[in-house]
C-alpha cells in the first residue's frame, strides 16, 4: 500500500495537525465538544485544564488512537479516520507513568524498542540513544533503579528513538527536580528546532510559557488558544496586585462581588482581577484608602488568566 499522504484537509505542509468539529463521548457524556485546531510542523503546543476535561483524549483523537464520534481531520498529512495505523507509525507517546521495563536495563528496554520497531541496527540505535540522553555510563543500570529525572531521560529516549514526526508527552515532568525538568525541555526545544512537532499536557505555568502556542481545554470545551501573549490578551482580565496583611479577610470580603472575577494569593501578593474594569474598580475602591493594603496595577499573569478559566468551566461529569 502506498504510505503517501494522500487524504490530508490542509494541502500546506506545514500544518502539522488541522481539525475541524471534533466531538467524542464516552457513556452519553460528551468529552470532547466541537473542537478544531491547527498545529504548525515544529511546533511545540501545549495542553492545559483541570484534571479529567479532555486534555489526553483530545490528544489521541489527534493522532489516531481513538476515532471522534464526529468531526474531521488530518495529522502529518494523513486522515485521522482512514489512515490511523499510518500515523500511529510516526508518533512517539511519552506517558505520565514510567511504561518501560524496570527490569531491564537502559541498553536492554532502548534494544527492544529498536526490534519492536523494526530497526536494522537495533544495538547501534540503542547506543546512539544512550550517547545523545546523556546516559552513558549507565548502560547496564536497571531502569527500576534510576532517579525519577533519568527514567524520565529513558523513556524521552524510547519514544524518540524511531524518529517520529510527531511526540506526545502526557505531563512529562510530573515528580522530577527543577533542573531536570529545565533539561528536559532544553531537550524538547532542540528536537522541535529539528523539525519534530510536540503536543504535550502541563499543570506547570513556566512549562506553559516555554511552548509556540498553547490551548486551555475544561471539560471538553476549547476555551483559549494561541500564543501565551495571545491568551493573556484575549482574556481581557485587569489585575490588581495587593501586598499587605490579613490577606484571608480581604480575599473573604472580595470574593463574588460584581467585577471581581478572580482572586488568588501569589507568594506575598494577592492577585484581584477582573473582566470589567470599570466594575472591578468599583469593587475595589472601599478598600484601596486602607493603610495595611497598598494595591499596585499591573498586568495578568498566565496563572491568572487560567484561574479565571477554571472558575468559569463547568464540570460537565457532575449531576
Amino acid at each position: 500500500m502506498n504510505d503517501s499522504p494522500t487524504s490530508a484537509r490542509s494541502d500546506a505542509p506545514s500544518i502539522a495537525i488541522d481539525v475541524k468539529g471534533l466531538t467524542k463521548s464516552f457513556s452519553g457524556r460528551e468529552v470532547v465538544h466541537d473542537l478544531s485546531m491547527q498545529v504548525k510542523r515544529g511546533e511545540i503546543y501545549g495542553f492545559l485544564g483541570p484534571n479529567g476535561s479532555g486534555k489526553t483524549t483530545t490528544i489521541r483523537i489527534l493522532c489516531g488512537l481513538l476515532t471522534p464520534d464526529s468531526g474531521e481531520g488530518s495529522c502529518l498529512g494523513y486522515d485521522i479516520r482512514r489512515d490511523a495505523d499510518k500515523i500511529k507509525r510516526k508518533v512517539g507517546y511519552m506517558t505520565q507513568r514510567f511504561s518501560l521495563y524496570q527490569d531491564l536495563s537502559v541498553r536492554e528496554n532502548l534494544e527492544f524498542v529498536a526490534r519492536l520497531y523494526g530497526m536494522p541496527d537495533a544495538r547501534g540505535a540503542a547506543r546512539d540513544t544512550i550517547a545523545r540522553i546523556g546516559l552513558k555510563g549507565r548502560e547496564e543500570q536497571l531502569a527500576g533503579e534510576l532517579s525519577g529525572g533519568w527514567k524520565q531521560r529513558l523513556a524521552l529516549g524510547a519514544c524518540t528513538l524511531p524518529n517520529p514526526q510527531l511526540l506526545l508527552l502526557d505531563e512529562p515532568t510530573a515528580g522530577v527536580d527543577p533542573k531536570a525538568r529545565r533539561d528536559f525541555w532544553n531537550e524538547i526545544h532542540a528536537l522541535a528546532a529539528e523539525g519534530l512537532t510536540v503536543l504535550v499536557s502541563t499543570h506547570y505555568m513556566d512549562e506553559a510559557e516555554r511552548c509556540h502556542e498553547i490551548a486551555y481545554i475544561a471539560y471538553g470545551h476549547l476555551l483559549a488558544h494561541g500564543t501565551v501573549d495571545e491568551v493573556i490578551a484575549k482574556s481581557e482580565l485587569s489585575t490588581w496586585l495587593v501586598t499587605g496583611e490579613d490577606f484571608n479577610g480581604l480575599m473573604a470580603e472580595l470574593n463574588g462581588k460584581p467585577g471581581v472575577d478572580m482572586v488568588a494569593p501569589f507568594g506575598t501578593s494577592l492577585h484581584v482581577s477582573g473582566r470589567d474594569k470599570a466594575a472591578l474598580e468599583t469593587a475595589i475602591a472601599p478598600y484601596r484608602g486602607d493603610s495595611k493594603w497598598h494595591w499596585q496595577a499591573g498586568e495578568p499573569s498566565l496563572e491568572d488568566v487560567f484561574i479565571d478559566l477554571m472558575g468559569r468551566s463547568r464540570d460537565n461529569f457532575q449531576g
